[in-house]
């Protein structure tokens, strides 16, 4: 059974960093590009950023410049560095394959890790 298991999130002052991880079924991860995703209070979830197996790397205009993204195949793992935060940041962020092909992601949304920034 898939799984995805975020962690990381927090409160964090404007201008803070935050440095989520996301452990990821190891079958799952090997075959697919993954993505972080976020959804704010009252919107829709909307990708942030993506990274293909071989590392490539996209990220929405609201967040370019300041979030990198990454993976460790070895340890199934994908993160999210999130620098120079800004309190339209705060969302619940999840990750799960990048599938652009497909109305949604494939696999069943894990719990999500909670962003908030605020002063």
């Amino acid at each position: 059974q898939v799984q995805l298991v975020e962690s990381g999130g927090g409160l964090v002052q404007p201008g803070g960093s935050l440095r989520l991880s996301c452990a990821a079924s190891g079958s799952i991860f090997s075959i697919n590009a993954m993505g972080w995703y976020r959804q704010a209070p009252g919107k829709g979830r909307e990708l942030v950023a993506s990274i293909t197996r071989g590392g490539n790397t996209n990220y929405a205009d609201s967040v370019k410049g300041r979030f990198t993204i990454s993976r460790d195949n070895a340890k199934s793992t994908v993160y999210l560095q999130m620098n120079s935060l800004k309190p339209e940041d705060t969302a619940v962020y999840y990750c799960n394959a990048h599938t652009p092909w497909l109305p949604t992601p494939p696999y069943n949304w894990g719990q999500g890790t909670q962003v908030t920034v605020s002063s």
